[in-house]
């Protein structure tokens, strides 16, 4: 594996080309993430310029020696009042327009940018990028990225395999939950990549729904949607279980999904559109009469965030290619019933698709 700082620099020769090729002369980012696959800098404030020939990041005192020890690739700037203030009207000093992403910029902090500029330049110096800049590259994960994704999708698989034989009849969504977690820590987890969801009985046709305190039923399925946080990167994995012994029902469901689930790893390669892999799984679910019970997408990017671009779902014409990592997660949702979710995080590769959850989805019953 080639070293960090080579992967660091080469995102900035990525980002300055693609502004180059969209004549962009300086560009403002302060959605974190976005900060930090560029830079290194894992703070809670941030603002970053960056131009053809230099870039600065802006924070605050809390973060002088984090910032310092940290950053990659732009000067760090200890800010004295607003950091964002101060970013801009260093990009003031540096271009005649500066560009920001309109999907992580509200109007309070369009306000603020505006402030930290004169009054001759505030008119028509920031505009809108026409797509996300940073984020489309974060898209596409390289060696460094792809190898802490795989660590943190196997501490994920560890964890299901420990929890297994902790799942019990009569204890509680919201104990369940919090003993995943518990053991998430003592591996090695920073966090979770979000609230982690246990659905029982009949709650599991609730495709989010989050644990409480309804006691896990003595027949019935159990759905665990959970993902941990290694170095900042998530992972994401879905299994259902079933306490007690099924009826034919709630088996054909179970197998159906999982053939679902199957058809859509198996559709995921370089040049698959997005709504491609959706379709490949929701044709077999319509086949089997389940199509209408399956209510969400079929996956989605993950990596920093937990979502991310590219999105795995109908019409979607965006295509795969490798360096993509991806969820894939059918679900069907009988309502005051039950429901059958099973998900993988997927990278694509040259040759087609590697799994990076390879925890079991065969039926349990426990």
């Amino acid at each position: 594996m080639q070293p960090v700082q080579n992967y660091a620099a080469r995102r900035w020769r990525t980002l300055r080309r693609s502004m180059a090729d969209q004549q962009i002369d300086a560009l403002l980012i302060t959605h974190l993430p976005d900060v930090r696959w560029l830079s290194g800098f894992t703070g809670s404030n941030a603002a970053l310029v960056v131009t053809a020939r230099g870039a600065a990041l802006f924070t605050d005192g809390r973060y002088t020696v984090q910032a310092r020890e940290e950053v990659r690739g732009a000067r760090v700037v200890i800010a004295g009042r607003s950091a964002l203030q101060e970013a801009c009207a260093f990009a003031g000093s540096r271009a005649q327009r500066c560009w920001f992403d309109p999907e992580h910029t509200t109007v309070a902090d369009l306000e603020l940018m505006r402030g930290g500029l004169n009054g001759k330049s505030r008119r028509g110096f920031f505009t809108p990028l026409g797509s996300p800049l940073v984020s489309t590259l974060r898209m596409v994960k390289d060696a460094a990225e792809l190898s802490l994704m795989e660590r943190a999708a196997n501490l994920g698989c560890t964890l299901f395999e420990m929890m297994l034989p902790r799942i019990e009849s009569g204890m509680t969504e919201k104990a369940l939950a919090a003993e995943l977690e518990f053991l998430a820590r003592g591996l090695g987890a920073e966090g979770m990549s979000f609230e982690t969801i246990v659905a029982s009985g009949p709650r599991s046709a609730l495709p989010h729904g989050r644990a409480t305190e309804a006691q896990l039923p003595r027949k019935g399925f159990v759905t665990l949607d959970f993902g941990v946080i290694l170095k900042g990167y998530c992972s994401d994995m879905t299994r259902t279980v079933r306490l007690g012994r099924a009826v034919d029902e709630e088996r054909t469901t179970f197998d159906a999904v999982l053939a679902a689930q199957q058809a859509a790893v198996d559709a995921v390669k370089p040049n698959a559109t997005c709504g491609e892999v959706d379709e490949a799984a929701r044709s077999v679910l319509r086949a089997a009469g389940l199509g209408k019970y399956f209510t969400h997408s079929t996956g989605h990017g993950v990596g920093l965030e937990i979502h991310e671009q590219p999105r795995i779902a109908a019409a979607q014409a965006a295509r795969l290619v490798p360096g993509m990592v991806v969820t894939i997660e059918p679900g069907v949702y009988l309502p005051g019933k039950f429901g059958v979710r099973i998900e993988d995080m997927v990278a694509v590769t040259e040759e087609g698709h590697r799994i990076l959850t390879p925890a079991t989805k065969s039926w349990i019953e426990l």
